[in-house]
């Protein structure tokens, strides 16, 4: 074999810092020696895997198309060190949830898995579907769990479970003795929002076509809590998951506004690489989700 797992660690740490000094320090190596194990990697192969750019090393065409293989690679490596010296094919997984998914469903699934397999280590990564999509795609993760829709060559996108957006408001709002929202009652209110990049965002937007311009949008949070807060506050009205706001109508603090004529349907999905490999914690976490919530 004409290279080591060492300059394919050396590759894709400089693939991901663009800068090989980062890279080595992230290795915890000399700069010297992971310029040198990348140098002797190439020549190897008679290839050039970035663009010098200054400081900058930039993937070129073939390093991309390189990336994925020597990722997979590198995990199935890991994987087997685990079993050698656990029997056990579970390790480190690292998933990224949207924030809807990841308040009110990852915790749970999370905390199951980790009863089914307490030598796994698990890390969780909250974020718009925007940041996790990235995410995956730059190999820092090894799966999402998404409440936007996504089109991209490079990601695997399964759908999982239904979803459904409910607008709602304070139980003091003149809103809440309505049993129906129309068009006039929407645009007649102000609106706490997610913000733009977020799935929950991206499925109000569809369903508000033909007045979405119209809208009178007070607040744009990042928080489903915050949005909540704001709404129970009297400030105006909001959109979220039915997920999240199972317990604030149980307990009465807010009040769902149905707007039937309006489509809040959606899926949750899981994304993944094309490339990445699917080891036995990947596979377990999805037979898992599918099997809490479907």
């Amino acid at each position: 074999m004409k290279y080591s797992l060492r300059q394919l660690q050396v590759f894709l740490a400089t693939a991901h810092f663009q800068n090989i000094s980062k890279a080595a320090n992230s290795l915890a190596m000399s700069q010297s020696a992971a310029s040198s194990a990348l140098s002797e990697l190439e020549t190897q192969f008679d290839i050039k895997l970035f663009d010098r750019i200054g400081k900058r090393l930039q993937l070129n065409a073939l390093g991309h198309a390189l990336r994925g293989q020597a990722e997979a690679l590198l995990r199935q490596a890991e994987d087997l060190e685990i079993a050698l010296q656990q029997h056990s094919a579970v390790g480190h997984l690292k998933v990224g949830a949207t924030l809807t998914i990841g308040n009110y469903l990852a915790v749970h699934i999370m905390s199951r898995f980790l009863q089914d397999k307490p030598e796994a280590r698990v890390e969780l990564d909250v974020a718009n579907t925007a940041s996790i999509a990235r995410k995956v795609k730059n190999f820092e993760l090894d799966l999402g769990l998404i409440e936007g829709e996504l089109s991209d060559p490079e990601l695997e996108i399964i759908p999982w479970m239904r979803d459904e957006l409910i607008a709602f408001c304070a139980p003091e709002h003149p809103y809440a003795g309505k049993k129906r929202l129309n068009d006039r009652d929407i645009l007649k209110v102000q609106w706490i929002l997610r913000e733009q990049g977020s799935g929950t965002r991206q499925t109000f937007d569809w369903a508000m076509h033909g007045i979405l311009p119209q809208l009178n949008v007070l607040l744009e949070l990042q928080h489903t809590e915050a949005i909540k807060r704001a709404v129970e506050a009297g400030l105006g009205i909001g959109c979220l998951s039915r997920v999240a706001l199972k317990e604030a109508f149980a307990r009465g603090s807010l009040v769902p506004l149905p707007m039937p004529h309006r489509n809040l349907q959606r899926e949750f999905y899981f994304i993944l690489h094309r490339q990445k490999y699917r080891n036995n914690s990947i596979d377990a976490w999805l037979a898992l989700c599918r099997e809490l919530f479907h």
